[in-house]
Formats: structure tokens, sequence, C-alpha cells
């Protein structure tokens, strides 16, 4: 294996230069002498082979070879920084990679938010994100791939957090035909026309939750695909209304009239998957997922 002439040290140098606008300013600002700040920059520009500065007055500026060569190095300090950060965090203890469970109903917006807040506070603690329906999440939690889930059901050895209610409203296009009764609707109205559903995507044991009485269902496996189809006009379904406000809002959704059973509300629990073992990392996710939900409408 080839080891590299130049250091990352040298680079950094080089850096603070252009950064700093000249030597004396770079080496007050690396606390080191102006000579060596010199003796790395020529040693550097002889490794390379490239001359990378030129002096123009007081100042040094960059050549255009070393704009591509430094644009490059930067990348490469910013990986270093990025591995000690991780390093460090192993050695306290945090996890370098949380794997969440989120079934679909839970608030993408919420979701952003929890994550976006730990990316600026977790360092590089990875995490993979998977999306469930329904059983999906809990299969995720009884295979042991999960650290951490939002779903729908707390299985029976594991304790779970009530994050929030989702409310659940039957909608359909404002020309379906179950809007042109123009009065209430009961079962038998719906039992005529398509029901769209969400498929649901655990494979163990699959649930079927909801109204079963259409005799015409037409399954999808996402709620955004559902709710493109119930806007076109392809059938009716149950759908999160904070996923379908802009559509209410802008008439191009409309509530179904129901004599009963207009909206549902589902439980979105979360849950750990060893609550013994959740490592700090695991433990502020699951905090910011819980202050992002106390926020929902």
């Amino acid at each position: 294996m080839k080891i590299p002439k130049t250091t990352l040290e040298q680079w950094r140098v080089l850096q603070a230069i252009v950064e700093h606008g000249g030597y004396a300013q770079a080496a007050e600002a690396l606390h080191r002498s102006q000579s060596s700040v010199s003796y790395m920059v020529a040693r550097l520009q002889e490794q390379v082979g490239v001359e990378l500065l030129a002096i123009e007055g007081r100042r040094a500026r960059l050549t255009d070879k070393g704009k591509v060569l430094l644009a490059q190095a930067v990348e490469l300090l910013k990986d270093a920084e990025r591995l000690e950060a991780l390093a460090k965090g192993l050695e306290e203890g945090r996890e370098a990679e949380i794997r969440l469970v989120v079934d679909m109903a839970f608030p993408t917006a919420l979701l952003l938010q929890a994550l976006t807040q730990f990316m600026e506070q977790a360092g590089e603690t990875r995490v993979q994100l998977t999306e469930a329906v329904l059983s999906g999440a809990d299969e995720a939690l009884l295979a042991g791939v999960a650290d951490l889930v939002i779903g729908t059901h707390v299985p029976p050895g594991y304790l779970g957090t009530l994050l929030l209610d989702v409310e659940f409203l039957a909608v359909a296009n404002p020309s379906h035909p179950l809007h042109a009764a123009e009065r209430l609707l009961t079962t038998d109205d719906l039992r005529r026309h398509r029901h769209i559903v969400v498929r649901d995507s655990g494979q163990s044991h699959p649930r079927d939750e909801g109204w079963l009485g259409s005799t015409q269902r037409w399954t999808v496996t996402g709620l955004e695909t559902s709710v493109a189809m119930v806007e076109a006009g392809l059938g009716y379904a149950w759908l999160p209304r904070h996923m379908i406000r802009t559509q209410i809002d802008a008439g191009s959704l409309w509530p179904l009239p129901l004599s009963e059973g207009q909206t549902r509300r589902v439980a979105l629990y979360l849950i750990f998957g060893c609550s013994g073992m959740a490592g700090p990392a695991t433990r502020q996710l699951a905090g910011l997922l819980e202050a992002a939900a106390s926020q929902a409408d």
C-alpha cells in the first residue's frame, strides 16, 4: 500500500494561510512560529510538485492548481474530523448507528424536526431509517433489528410511551359518486365502491385494520400513493388528516359524510428495542422524538 507523501497537518496549514491571508496571520491562528508555517508549506509544494501559493503584496493567494488541490484536501480534513468525533463518541459509549423503524402514519414534519436536531447534537452517530406499516414495526422489534420503533402496537414483553394519536379521516374526490348522494352515507353505500387500503409491511402476521366491508379493494404499499389515488378519484380511503390538510383546504378532497365512523384515531407509541441496553444516542433520539410529538397539532 502506498503511503501518501503529504500530511493532513500540512494541508491544514495551507488552509489557514488562505483563510487568514498570510503566513504571519496563520502562524498566530495556529499558535506556531512563522518559520514552521513557511517550512511546512514549502515542503508541501515540494512533495506535490505544484506551486500552491502566490504572494501578492503582503497577502498569499492560491494558484489555480492550488485551489483544486486544497478543495480536495478540505474534504479530507472534514473526514478526519468526523472520524475523530466518531472515535470520541465510541469511547464515551455512544452508538455508531441507530436502527430506527417508524410507522408511516407518524407525521413526516415531526420526524424531520427530531432528526435535524439529532444530527446537530449527536456527532457522527448514523441513523438507519426504515418505514413500516402496521405489524411491520412489531416484526422489527421481535426480530431484534430495531433499536427504536414508532409503532401502532406495543408487543407483549415491551413497554411503550404514547407519542400521539393520529386522526384518520374518510375522504374521496369531490367528483366521486359517494358525494353525489347528498345525504349521510351508510356502510351499504361504501360497500359498493372501491376502497384504497395500505398493505401491512409485516410478513409473519399481517394485520387488516379498519373497515373491511368493501367488495372492491385496491391495495398499495404507501400512504402517499393512497393519497394520490384517492385524489385522482380512483376510490375512497381513511387517510391521516395531517397528510391531506392541503388537499382538504384546496377542495381536491372532501370528507365523506358518514353516518358513523367518519374519523378514526390511531395511537402511536415509542418503543425501545431493548430498553435496558439502549445507549446514550438512542435515548437522546428518543427524547427528541417525544419532544417533537408533543408539538403535534
